[in-house]
């Protein structure tokens, strides 16, 4: 059963998108035993007093002064086919890394948040390994297969469809299916301790760190 309380990654790689500010990715931040970070987001880092074990990306955003004094930790990988956080991904990876947490890497802007966030699906196909998006928010977990996952009553829950054309759930409020649209798997909820997901291809699962709110009664103020 995956519980993303209990996920404990190889490796974190801190994109250039919104720095964290909620104590879950924090905590994961703070207690990774190797942190890589894409290169937009290595000088902000550094001078919030976190070094990183590597920097990682095309170095363009970087000053000449920068890269000279950080010239030990820092992998140039000139290739423009793959973004930063893939070139930071397979860099961990060939540390021995398999399972990574990814944060920082929403925020900003919006076509690099959808498309890191899409990247999850692709590095659990290709890549073969365990990717866990954190966000101020919640989780993104790319799943195939069947899956089940730790859950608590009244948790939000949203499933993003890529490549299933049957998708079935146990524990969710209103019953899973293989939309063809994103937005049609969105805001589901978890009635108890875990769900349970089948599908005959590729899907995203994306849960919140806290339980939705039951709306005031009114009547009673």
């Amino acid at each position: 059963m995956f519980d993303f309380k209990d996920f404990q990654p190889d490796a974190v790689i801190l994109g250039a998108g919104d720095f964290p500010e909620n104590n879950v990715p924090l905590n994961v931040l703070r207690h990774t035993s190797f942190l890589c970070c894409c290169d937009g987001a290595a000088a902000s880092l550094i001078n919030k007093g976190i070094m990183p074990q590597a920097i990682v990306g095309d170095g363009d955003s970087l000053s000449a002064d920068f890269k000279n004094r950080y010239h030990d930790i820092l992998h140039t990988v000139t290739e423009q086919d793959d973004n930063d956080l893939t070139k930071a991904t397979r860099f961990c990876i060939g540390q021995g890394c398999s399972k990574i947490a990814y944060i920082g890497a929403t925020g900003k802007r919006e076509d690099h948040t959808v498309g890191n966030i899409s990247l999850m699906a692709r590095y659990l196909k290709e890549f073969k390994i365990h990717p866990v998006m954190f966000t101020d928010y919640g989780v993104f977990v790319p799943c195939q297969g069947s899956v089940t996952i730790k859950t608590f009553s009244r948790q939000q829950v949203s499933l993003f469809n890529m490549t299933c054309t049957t998708l079935t759930s146990v524990g969710l409020k209103w019953p899973a299916r293989a939309t063809q649209e994103w937005w049609q798997g969105t805001l589901n909820e978890a009635t108890g301790n875990s769900i349970t997901l089948c599908g005959d291809g590729l899907y995203l699962v994306y849960l919140t760190y806290e339980p939705k709110l039951t709306a005031p009664d009114t009547a009673a103020i």
